[in-house]
């Protein structure tokens, strides 16, 4: 796999920095059931890190400690960590609200039988990949056989109240791209996913995101392997939009890696870029941050490191794990 950081280094993005942490986003682990195009996570069924137990039992003190109302948890297929179900029950108990990246298919592999049920009886809020709401998009994108089980995934989750309005219980879908494009924009394709989900499937949900590609890990490589790398970063540049400096994810979100060491965002992470130290509040600390620093430590205010990667969460409306930063028609 080509590196992309030697690539991604020297940036001209203005610098930024934190606000209130309000969302601790913690990856429990690479190994996933699919192996998908744009995963900038390089995640597979091949992949052995995982978050051990020492370390997923820092995570509700962490929220305790600092307040935080959000547990965001992805991987890989977080579902697959043997600690997932246990850490969603702590940290609902909290009153943290829990946020479960899911794939849709891992609700069909085995032990994961009952994983819907669980999911609704504690409240997760369930944020699906869902590239498109065509067989042959989805299928070239993530892997034969995918649409079938996803459109099967949501039909459970429907059937249990999910996205149905009144039941309590979020289903939020994810779209990106197919390859090297911005995605289009928010608003207008929420609608057509809408109608053609529900026209065709009977399928309801409550919001599309729309994510841009990151130009690093898995999709970074192919773009490099094909030639379309420093064309790709071109078009991100060109679409650069300042609005969105004000709604980025890292002003209040913390990454947390697998080893639970801290990153501005799951990107980051994935480039190996630590959380920075800063000598002013912490001047004994050395090395990279870790979950139990937060225990301590308020990270509000410090630096966001950054790299050129980071056009492509300002790029045209905008990118977040929660969708566009920007509403559709304010592009």
């Amino acid at each position: 796999m080509h590196a992309t950081l030697p690539l991604l280094a020297a940036t001209e993005f203005p610098p930024i920095r934190r606000t209130q942490l309000t969302t601790l986003q913690v990856n429990l682990g690479y190994r996933c059931n699919q192996t998908c195009l744009h995963c900038h996570v390089n995640a597979g069924p091949t992949r052995k890190e995982m978050m051990d137990e020492a370390t997923l039992a820092l995570i509700p003190e962490v929220l305790k400690a600092r307040g935080i109302t959000t547990l965001d948890l992805t991987g890989g297929a977080p579902e697959l960590n043997e600690g997932f179900r246990q850490l969603v029950i702590e940290a609902t108990s909290l009153g943290v609200k829990v946020i479960d990246r899911c794939n849709l298919t891992i609700l069909f592999e085995p032990g994961q039988d009952d994983l819907a049920q669980f999911l609704a009886k504690y409240r997760v809020e369930v944020v699906a990949s869902m590239p498109c709401y065509s067989l042959e998009n989805v299928d070239r994108q993530r892997g034969e056989g995918v649409f079938d089980k996803s459109i099967a995934a949501l039909q459970k989750l429907n059937a249990l109240g999910y996205g149905r309005e009144g039941s309590g219980l979020t289903l939020h879908l994810v779209y990106n791209p197919q390859g090297a494009a911005l995605p289009p924009a928010q608003g207008p394709l929420q609608a057509d996913y809408k109608r053609e989900l529900f026209d065709h499937f009977g399928i309801v949900f409550n919001e599309l995101f729309t994510v841009t590609n990151m130009p690093i890990k898995r999709f970074g490589s192919t773009l490099i392997s094909k030639g379309t790398f420093h064309d790709y970063m071109r078009l991100l540049k060109d679409n650069y939009a300042s609005a969105n400096l004000a709604n980025v994810m890292c002003k209040n979100l913390i990454s947390v890696g697998w080893q639970g060491f801290l990153f501005d965002c799951d990107f980051n992470q994935q480039l190996d870029l630590a959380l920075p130290s800063d000598p002013a509040s912490a001047p004994w600390k050395t090395g990279q941050f870790h979950l139990r620093d937060l225990l301590q430590e308020n990270p509000a205010g410090r630096k966001i490191r950054i790299a050129d990667h980071c056009y492509g969460c300002t790029a045209g409306q905008g990118s977040s794990c929660g969708g566009a930063l920007q509403e559709s028609s304010a592009i």
